[in-house]
């Protein structure tokens, strides 16, 4: 008869989780593998079984984090209007941010890069690059390539995300409100002028 398997799906996610928010909370200096473990219930032991250790461990959570977040985008509607497309995915970075928020540091912090961490990043930014993809090749944008109008948007909703997430954000109209206004202007900024 076969033992039991204790190192299951559930206490990974636990694991996860709680790692997660040590990170967001202390950065890399509060996780420690013992009170992560501790903090959990279960053992070393177990986070060597299911990570290998720390830096399996940290490189985990990176490609949880950008699975999340990028399931997130992908709900983005695709309309005929690749403008709208990219404001409205800014505003979807945003709420992942917001839904997550103990994740998002975790996009930044990348472990040592291989293919698939590098696979991950690149599939959850797909819809933005695709949205300015469209854009760019019906000429609904300016000069410039996709990447750059790809990566402007991103950071922008980046810088946003960060500075609010940080309490940062100088006083004045509710994010919710102000989000979707810096997204359309900086979206206009890059239109093709009407000939």
């Amino acid at each position: 008869m076969p033992r039991p398997k204790t190192h299951d799906e559930t206490l990974r996610e636990k694991l996860l989780d709680r790692a997660a928010r040590l990170l967001a909370s202390g950065g890399p200096g509060a996780l420690g593998l013992r009170g992560l473990a501790q903090d959990v219930g279960t053992s070393t032991t177990a986070v060597y079984a299911l990570f290998g250790g720390k830096p399996g461990l940290l490189r985990e959570l990176f490609l949880d984090a950008f699975r999340r977040f990028g399931a997130r985008l992908a709900e983005v509607p695709v309309t005929g209007d690749p403008a709208h497309d990219l404001v409205q995915l800014g505003l979807a970075y945003r709420a992942a941010a917001l839904a997550d928020p103990h994740l998002y540091p975790a996009l930044f912090g990348a472990p040592e890069p291989d293919e698939q961490t590098a696979e991950a990043a690149a599939a959850a930014l797909a819809p933005l690059l695709a949205a300015a993809r469209r854009g760019v090749e019906q000429g609904v944008f300016a000069a410039g390539s996709a990447e750059e109008l790809a990566n402007s948007v991103w950071s922008l909703a980046h810088g946003l995300v960060s500075l609010e997430l940080g309490g940062r954000l100088l006083p004045g109209p509710d994010p919710a409100q102000s989000y979707p206004r810096a997204l359309e202007a900086h979206t206009r900024g890059w239109l093709a002028p009407l000939s």
